[in-house]
Order: structure tokens, then sequence, then C-alpha cells
């Protein structure tokens, strides 16, 4: 297998950033007036869903209550707004490996994508905060979540992104941190390596064709293992 392109995850692959999601999440409830508190132990069911504003509106429905359409999608530029503050003053970093792995291989040549549930708002954010204004560029894709109709686990993220870099499945690998995310790559045949991040330790990654504890040291090279 050559590798050709590297295609990464955002949120708990490139970096742990699930906490700083939840931080805004309570923010904007706070100026809402809502009594809602997502502590870590609700917020590992809620991923469960992919998709902020698909959280918020699960949630108000598990608790009886009714929020209109319009409330949530502000509710959620606020969230991302409060999101990408954090991030920018510095509240997470990349995980062990990423940059070292998204340098070498842009040197070496690879293509890089990003293929994510987030928001490209969110993206452009982490982005900058910790690699830089050359960040971005060094990304031929970047299909985020308003990118598509179906989110993780379905493929379509997948998908896209394969489209936009001209490339066969089996020439890429994927980097995942939750089952949904190795769900969609798989089903989009292409091979995936796991490192779990804090909130998807228990999940089941059968399938993968490596779970890793992070990327540190990790040589695309080798392959998919």
């Amino acid at each position: 297998m050559t590798v050709r392109a590297l295609i990464f995850d955002v949120d708990g692959t490139l970096a742990e950033t699930e906490e700083v999601h939840r931080a805004a999440f309570n923010r904007v409830f706070d100026e809402e007036g809502l009594p809602w508190r997502w502590d870590i132990d609700l917020y590992r069911d809620l991923l469960r869903t992919t998709g902020g504003k698909e959280r918020m509106r699960l949630y108000a429905g598990m608790i009886g209550a009714a929020l209109s359409e319009d409330r949530l999608a502000r509710m959620h530029m606020r969230k991302n707004a409060h999101y990408g503050t954090m991030v920018r003053s510095g509240e997470t970093s990349l995980r062990p490996g990423v940059e070292t792995l998204i340098r070498s291989a842009r040197a070496a040549g690879l293509a890089l994508a990003i293929c994510t549930t987030t928001s490209r708002a969110n993206i452009e954010a982490l982005i900058g905060a910790t690699l830089g204004e050359s960040g971005l560029p060094m990304f031929k894709s970047i299909v985020a979540g308003e990118d598509v109709v179906a989110k993780k686990p379905a493929p379509d993220a997948y998908l896209a992104a394969l489209a936009e870099l001209g490339l066969a499945a089996q020439d890429c690998l994927a980097f995942e941190d939750s089952r949904n995310g190795l769900a969609a790559a798989r089903a989009a045949g292409v091979p995936t390596i796991v490192t779990p991040g804090l909130y998807t330790t228990h999940e089941n990654f059968e399938g993968a064709a490596t779970i890793l504890p992070n990327l540190e040291g990790f040589d695309w090279r080798l392959g998919a293992g």
C-alpha cells in the first residue's frame, strides 16, 4: 500500500477540543437563562450524536423542552463564537505527534485533508491557533459539517474529501478518535488509524486498521499496520 493522502478528523483527533466545546455550550446556556448544565458524563452520552445543533435538539427532547429551530441556530452560532475565542486564547493544543505528522507528510508530498462534523469556523479557529497562518493552506480538502447533508457515521464527508483529493480510498489513511468517525471512514473504504480521546476510550473500534494512544512517532510509510 502506497499512502498518498492523510485525512484527519478534528475534535478529539487533532486536539482534545471536546472539553472546550462543552464549556462553550454551558456558557450559552447560562446566557440564555436555561437551567442546563452538561457535565462530562452527560456530554459523553450526547457525543454519540454528531453535530452541535443536533445535540441540543436531542437534549431538549430528552427533558421535554421546546426550542425553536431559529433559537437553536442562534445558540449554536454563539457557542461556536465562544469556542473560537477560547481556542485562540490557548485553551487547547494539538495532541502528541499531530503537528510532526502533518508537517512531515506535507514535506514528503502527501496530500492532506480534513473530514469532520464540526463547522468550518471551528476548524479555522483551531488550525490558526495551533499551526499558524500557514496551517489551513496545507490542506488540499476541508470538508466540514455544513458541507454534507448526512454527518458521520454516514460516509458522505469522506466521499466528498476523496472526490476533492481525486484519490481512491485505498490510497489514503484516515485518522479518527470515535466509533462514529471510524464507521464513516470504513463505509467510504478508507483504512483508519484510531487514537481514542478523552470521551471515546470506552468505545468499540473493531475494524480499525490500528489503534494507538496518540500519533507520536507514527510513520505513514508503514501504512495501516
